[in-house]
């Protein structure tokens, strides 16, 4: 069973943008592409975990959503990066219409995503990370038995003065890059 590393997008891969809805907008940020290659050499799966409830407050549609991330996927497969899956929570427990406001299971710190990424690629959850800019992209995968590590990029330095409330064995970094070469210095798939 491959591992995985568990990605969140906004703040952690590309620039946090309030409500991202313009292709134009979208700028992955710097060293991302080559630390995904990094750990996707390295025989890790790349699965993007994604909250995304400007759909249910009618920032954006879904549509709209799908032309972001075919432009992400395309930007990382044009520097050498696949996705192994890639998974959003269009929903919102308070805001907007009701196939879009509800509690579910799938938006982070729920780990629904997360659980539909394993038992489709089969992944070994034991050997595998997430790294992402709030604690709530970190909580589900460290209760499923990931590692995890918060980037200071994003909401990321906000989200690191809460850690003395955060679940134990988040690690933080810098950036990306770095998390990607210490996933690396301490794990092998």
């Amino acid at each position: 069973m491959p591992a995985a590393i568990f990605l969140d997008r906004d703040g952690t891969l590309i620039e946090e943008v309030h409500y991202l809805r313009r292709v134009e907008d979208l700028r992955i940020l710097p060293g991302v592409p080559q630390a995904l290659r990094s750990l996707q050499a390295a025989g890790f799966a790349l699965v993007l975990l994604t909250n995304q409830a400007g759909i249910a407050r009618g920032h954006l549609t879904e549509e709209t959503l799908r032309e972001l991330h075919d432009a992400l996927t395309e930007r990382l497969a044009a520097a050498g990066v696949h996705l192994d899956a890639l998974h959003y929570c269009p929903h919102h427990p308070e805001h907007g219409p009701p196939r879009y406001r509800k509690t579910c299971t799938c938006r982070k710190p729920a780990t629904g995503m997360m659980e539909a990424a394993t038992a489709a690629l089969g992944l070994d959850l034991r050997a595998s990370w997430a790294v992402g800019d709030k604690l709530s992209d970190l909580e589900g995968p460290l209760r499923m038995g990931c590692r995890a590590i918060l980037v200071r990029t994003g909401h990321g330095r906000e989200q690191e003065a809460l850690l003395a409330e955060a679940p134990v064995g988040v690690q933080v970094t810098e950036d990306f890059t770095e998390a990607a070469q210490r996933i690396l210095e301490e794990t092998s798939p």
